[in-house]
């Protein structure tokens, strides 16, 4: 699956690094990709190995919220 993620409060590469780094470690994600100018997340992911809630959680752990 391919999903593109509002999040809010991402403002420079630290938070690149830590949404990019958190998310990539999940079990099933091939794909995380942070676009700071538009405040999204992109992510390709196998839902059979992790699910959507599951990666919005990883990104609020990490501070941010969802929009």
């Amino acid at each position: 699956m391919k999903e593109t993620i509002k999040v809010q409060g991402m403002s420079c590469n630290h938070c690149v690094n830590s949404v990019e780094g958190s998310v990539g470690k999940l079990a099933g994600v091939s794909s995380v990709k942070v676009n700071l100018q538009a405040g999204e997340v992109s992510v390709e992911f196998d839902n059979k190995q992790t699910t959507l809630e599951k990666i919005k959680e990883t990104i609020e752990e990490q501070g941010y919220d969802i929009a």
